[in-house]
């Protein structure tokens, strides 16, 4: 490793993002296993899909990999916001530019020269994740405990509307994560600056 190149993700961002990739797929795969127990919006995910092996096994699961993804997820908030690199990475936001880069990326030809700032799409993308991530915590609230949460039940339309969106949310971060492994296959450097940092 070049130690006079930049360093594009620092340690503790590359070590949280490889635990909530891990949760992430804990947490799909083990919702869909639960998921299909009810299959409530008539189809089923195949079970070589699916973790936990039954029911019980599934929620364990689940509920393990929850308490990763929230602590670690808070974790990242925190460091982001007291180091300001928040603000520097994903603000300001720019409606034009969101456009450009969206018609720049359909046509192959959305730039990344410079790992060091993210384009507007990413932008946006990595707060919609933030955004979509707390929506999943809050509605898996409502589905683990819904009688501590009666306010947070009512505003998600009681239990039902909260199993709707948790389920939408997820499928939201599923298809997120289809993308975002299919930009890394695009461009494969940057799965090298999430390992080695530069």
């Amino acid at each position: 490793m070049n130690p006079s190149k930049p360093t594009i993700h620092p340690g503790w961002l590359r070590l949280m993002h490889w635990v909530n990739a891990l949760a992430v797929v804990v947490l799909i795969m083990s919702g869909w296993r639960i998921y299909n127990a009810t299959a409530f919006l008539g189809f089923s995910i195949p079970g070589e899909l699916t973790l936990g092996g039954w029911l019980g096994g599934a929620l364990q699961w689940h509920f393990a990999a929850m308490w990763v993804l929230g602590i670690n997820g808070l974790l990242y908030l925190a460091i982001n916001i007291a180091t300001g690199r928040l603000r520097r990475k994903f603000f300001p936001l720019s409606p034009r530019a969101f456009v450009a880069d969206v018609l720049a990326a359909l046509k192959g030809k959305l730039a990344h020269a410079d790992p060091q700032h993210y384009n507007m799409v990413q932008r946006l993308a990595y707060l919609f994740v933030m955004a979509d991530s707390l929506l999943l915590v809050l509605s898996g609230l409502v589905l683990w405990k819904s009688v501590q949460f009666p306010l947070l039940r009512e505003l998600m339309g009681g239990y039902e509307g909260a199993r709707l969106i948790h389920f939408f949310a997820m499928a939201a971060l599923a298809a997120f994560v289809a993308i975002h492994l299919l930009m890394v296959a695009l461009v494969p450097r940057t799965l090298l600056y999430m390992v080695r940092g530069r």
